[in-house]
């Protein structure tokens, strides 16, 4: 498997790209800003981008949207509790639904708190958390569409996973990565 951790944009967001090591074929997470960035890096590896997977529609993590869907023609996956109002094809996703390419699978685990339709995917022992899940900090619950009771069950969802798996952010806040165990001793919202 391919696993690349993108900067992009200057609200230190994340997009990541993941892909089958044989195929080429891949996903892009979060295309916030940056696309041809974000193209260039699959370049390297000749990538063939199939799919864009959303942690959620918040500016941040969809203004290339667009851009990248015409350059590539991807499919767009997005839960379907989250709005999101680009007039592009969209499949709309489940909590454990299995999105693959060819033999990388990517789970999808529904965590809602920050958006009312906000997922995070998990694939091997890496988990993407979006603006669910920061290095010793979660996403805001102050917002319109946020819902603190559902950040603190999502929150208690991820504890759930195995204390080795890895967090990757979608935004740079405290670090670019960790893991369930550090941040059940580090994250405040983590604690019981």
């Amino acid at each position: 498997m391919i696993f690349l951790q993108i900067p992009v944009g200057q609200m230190e967001n994340f997009s990541y790209i993941i892909g089958d090591s044989e195929t080429k074929e891949a996903a892009v997470i979060d295309p916030g800003f940056e696309y041809k960035k974000i193209l260039r890096e699959a370049d390297k590896y000749k990538l063939k981008i199939t799919k864009i997977l959303l942690t959620h529609a918040h500016f941040d993590h969809v203004t290339d949207l667009s851009a990248i869907e015409k350059e590539t023609n991807a499919e767009i996956y997005l839960h379907e509790k989250e709005p999101l109002d680009l007039k592009l094809k969209t499949h709309r996703i489940k909590d454990n639904q299995i999105i693959k390419l060819c033999s990388v699978s990517i789970k999808v685990i529904y965590t809602p708190g920050h958006t009312e339709g906000g997922v995070c995917y998990l694939t091997g022992n890496k988990l993407l958390t979006g603006d669910t899940l920061f290095v010793d900090s979660i996403g805001r619950t102050d917002l319109p569409e946020s819902n603190p009771k559902q950040m603190k069950n999502s929150l208690k969802k991820l504890s759930q996973l195995p204390d080795e798996t890895e967090i990757y952010p979608g935004h740079d806040y405290n670090g670019n990565k960790s893991t369930i165990g550090e941040q059940k001793a580090t994250n405040p919202y983590m604690k019981p």
